[in-house]
C-alpha cells in the first residue's frame, strides 16, 4: 500500500535525512520525501499498519529534523 503525506520541512537536506529516517523505520517498504512539492510518498510492508507506521515514521524523523512536521 502506498500513500502521499503533507511534509513541512526547512530545506532539502532535512528532507533528504527525513527520507532516510522513514526508510530505517519499521514497516515501511520504500519512502521518498518531496522538498519541491512538501510530500512525503511512503509504501508499506504487506500487513502493516499505516497508521502504527507513520507515527513511527514522525518520531523518526523529529529525532533528525526537530523542526520538520509530518501531517497524517
Amino acid at each position: 500500500m502506498k500513500k502521499t503525506y503533507k511534509i513541512e520541512v526547512d530545506c532539502a537536506n532535512c528532507a533528504n535525512l527525513m527520507e532516510d529516517a522513514a526508510r530505517k523505520t519499521e514497516g515501511v517498504a520504500n519512502a521518498t520525501v518531496n522538498f519541491m512539492t512538501l510530500k512525503m510518498n511512503v509504501e508499506f510492508k504487506e500487513g502493516q499498519d499505516p497508521k502504527v507506521v507513520m507515527e513511527n515514521v514522525r518520531k523518526a524523523c523529529k529525532k533528525v529534523e526537530p523542526d520538520c512536521e509530518v501531517f497524517l
